[in-house]
């Protein structure tokens, strides 16, 4: 890798944390209004979704939704992708108008500032304590009983190995959308790793593709239900970015 190489992406990680960072000060004043009750929530999901527009576009992404089937206004949904790159939270903001609740790792409540707004607007897991995860499924419920999607990346985790395409599925998502009777929305992320991945040097501004599948109906299912919807969506997920991927492939030949 060249130096030019090296400034550039020095420069634009920086450029990427510094929108981020003032952006989030720059709205602070109507945040702390809008996360001070679960009734103004949907203000600040439309919040999130115009900072997600503008942090994507000043980084140079463009994002292409595929639906397969669209979402019902004032439906509720568990929402589920691959998970990446730390703009899938960006990119899922943009799937659907639908205002929805992250359930998220409990360890970004400690970053300035926005950890804050992240311990106000999320559902916080300790995957390590059984208390945390039963406290998440009660949060869940809350919120979907007031008419909110919950977002869960089902891997848990993004994979240390960037080479893996698809880490296993946890239980948490298929559990609470059979609870629940609502539709399983299977999404596939296919560019953000490549775009924007963990590794400091690496990535570059394009397109970020975006396939939201037929949603799984869970009417009638029950807990026994729980591992074949998992591996049903597991499969339908990982088959289609090994399928991306393989095109990819053959069009550079």
């Amino acid at each position: 890798m060249n130096i030019f190489r090296y400034i550039f992406y020095i420069a634009w990680r920086i450029w990427f944390y510094a929108w981020v960072l003032g952006t989030i000060i720059a709205a602070l004043p109507i945040l702390i209004v809008v996360i001070s009750t679960d009734k103004l929530y949907p203000y600040f999901f439309r919040i999130g979704r115009a900072w997600s527009k503008t942090i994507l576009f000043v980084m140079g992404f463009q994002v292409k939704i595929e639906y397969e089937e669209e979402f019902e206004k004032g439906k509720s949904y568990m929402l589920s992708a691959n998970h990446t790159s730390m703009i899938d939270i960006m990119v899922m903001f943009l799937t659907t108008k639908n205002p929805f609740v992250f359930v998220g790792k409990k360890e970004l409540a400690k970053i300035p500032i926005f950890g804050s707004i992240y311990r106000r607007t999320c559902i916080l897991v300790d995957r390590g304590n059984p208390a945390s995860r039963k406290a998440v499924f009660d949060a869940a419920n809350k919120r979907l009983q007031n008419g909110f999607s919950v977002c869960i990346f089902p891997e848990g985790l993004v994979p240390d190995d960037e080479s893996v395409v698809l880490a296993p599925f946890k239980n948490g998502a298929f559990r609470l959308a059979i609870e629940h009777q609502i539709p399983l929305v299977p999404m596939s992320f296919y560019d953000c790793k490549k775009r924007f991945s963990y590794t400091f040097f690496s990535g570059s501004p394009g397109i970020l593709r975006v396939k939201v599948h037929p949603f799984i109906k869970t009417n009638g299912m029950t807990k026994k239900d729980i591992e074949p919807l998992k591996n049903e969506t597991f499969d339908l997920i990982y088959n289609d970015l090994v399928s991306d991927e393989q095109k990819n492939k053959w069009e550079k030949i």
